[in-house]
């Protein structure tokens, strides 16, 4: 199964805003396992997230949750955050970014539980003449 493009469209969308001055915000599902956010910031499930150099410290988005240091109301607090959590990361300044939609659970790129058989791997097509036909 290939790796998700999440972390990798958030990495690329977090230099694009810094390097053209803007302040990125993470748009993150805070009711995801793994989520650790400040709770009385939370509204309607959803929570939106400064991470510009000068509003976090420690930020890093290489590591599997991302994860940074943060002042709420002057408490400081670890913030961590599985990218697939993340449901847009933008711009302040112009909202330009990307929008993920829904949360990525992690059981969709786990290993197959135990006691449940493997699926079967898929049959190499049959030899002889392909089917193929003109579409116009």
């Amino acid at each position: 199964m290939a790796k998700s493009r999440r972390p990798y469209l958030i990495r690329a969308i977090y230099d694009w805003s810094c390097d053209n001055g803007y302040t990125p915000h993470l748009l993150v599902a805070a009711d995801q396992p793994g989520v650790i956010v400040p709770r009385e910031y939370v509204q309607d499930g959803r929570i939106t997230l400064n991470v510009s150099p000068m509003a976090v410290q420690s930020l890093d988005l290489h590591s599997e949750p991302i994860w940074f240091s943060a002042r709420f109301a002057g408490r400081s607090f670890d913030v961590q955050i599985p990218s697939g959590a993340v449901l847009a990361i933008f711009a302040r300044e112009n909202g330009e970014g990307a929008m993920f939609g829904e949360p990525e659970t992690a059981t969709a790129e786990a290993a197959t539980p135990a006691g449940k058989p493997e699926p079967e791997p898929p049959q190499p097509p049959k030899p002889g003449r392909a089917n193929l036909r003109v579409v116009k």
